[in-house]
């Protein structure tokens, strides 16, 4: 299971709805448990990120770097790290 800080949780509650079309979560409490239920993962850097679709069987073969960090299950985090959550 993993441990979502507070930069994680604040960043989701934020920014939420750049994945959903409403907000599925109100509090850090309600943030955590929602991320746990997806198994999102908080990862360090951009390659930890490609490495993690690769991983999963994403076809991101021809995305930039730039193009993967739009993608709506990425979440910039203000620390430079990244929380990816599968909808």
């Amino acid at each position: 299971m993993n441990e979502y800080d507070e930069i994680v949780l604040d960043t989701f509650l934020k920014h939420q709805t750049q994945l959903f079309d409403e907000k599925v979560a109100s509090n850090p409490e309600e943030a955590e448990v929602f991320l746990e239920d997806c198994m999102a993962v908080v990862l360090e850097n951009i390659q930890e990120v490609r490495d993690y679709f690769e991983e999963i069987g994403a076809d991101i073969a021809s995305m930039s770097d730039n193009e993967l960090l739009e993608a709506s299950e990425v979440f910039s985090l203000p620390d430079g790290r990244f929380l990816v959550v599968e909808a």
